[in-house]
């Protein structure tokens, strides 16, 4: 998982992906995707023609058709490109001899550093879910929404087994996790006309990390003294 300390973020040691992630890409498909991230980023917006991912590539539009079928299915195969990592170390880190409370928190910091890194993932993920095809929203249900929300079921009632968790509704919990974690980026620039906040960067998101371990670890834990030193 990724942990963040007082130098750049950086990712912890973890093993390779799983087959289903490791998805074999050509160069002008990876050019195609990277082109509509690239956009994506920099416009705040998933609202991205392929006439403009076509230019940014340097890649013609046809070839969408030609990798993806469709530009959803290029949308999907880009969700399932930057999600695969994190998802790929639920499993790992799990499986870790620490305890509930250390790995829920890396859990945290490696899910805003994902968002840092693609600030439009849960729109997008809301898009192929809501108002693309059937087939769309299944895929992102199957690698995406079911794998985390069973990670977090796993790990809230390993925390509640161990003492350290007083009993979470999974559910609530993902979406408190996941909403506030999308709201730092989806928000910044509104915030940044009302306020005059500065961007999103390395130091907001470990600013951003305590403070959802704060609020969140402060309604879990049974025994808070024990949860400040599980770092």
């Amino acid at each position: 998982m990724f942990v963040l300390s007082a130098a750049p973020m950086v990712a912890h040691p973890s093993p390779s992906p799983s087959p289903r992630h490791a998805v074999s890409l050509n160069p002008t498909a990876e050019k195609l995707l990277l082109a509509a991230s690239e956009l994506m980023i920099s416009s705040n917006s998933i609202e991205v023609s392929l006439s403009e991912i076509a230019q940014q590539s340097g890649v013609n539009a046809a070839l969408v058709k030609y990798h993806f079928g469709n530009k959803d299915g290029l949308l999907l195969a880009l969700l399932e490109r930057d999600a695969a990592n994190e998802m790929t170390n639920l499993e790992y880190l799990l499986a870790q001899p620490i305890s509930a409370t250390a790995k829920l928190r890396l859990h945290i910091a490696g899910i805003i550093k994902a968002y840092n890194q693609f600030p439009y993932m849960n729109r997008l993920i809301h898009y192929l879910l809501h108002e693309s095809s059937d087939k769309s929203a299944d895929e992102v249900s199957k690698f995406f929404v079911g794998p985390l929300l069973n990670f977090h079921r796993r790990l809230l009632a390993e925390g509640h087994k161990t003492g350290e968790f007083r009993v979470v509704d999974p559910v609530l919990f993902y979406t408190s996790l996941i909403g506030a974690c999308d709201n730092l980026f989806f928000s910044r620039h509104a915030m940044s006309r009302a306020i005059g906040v500065g961007p999103v960067t390395d130091d907001v998101c470990r600013a951003y990390v305590a403070h959802l371990e704060m609020l969140l670890l402060d309604g879990m834990l049974t025994n808070k003294k024990a949860g400040a030193k599980a770092r």
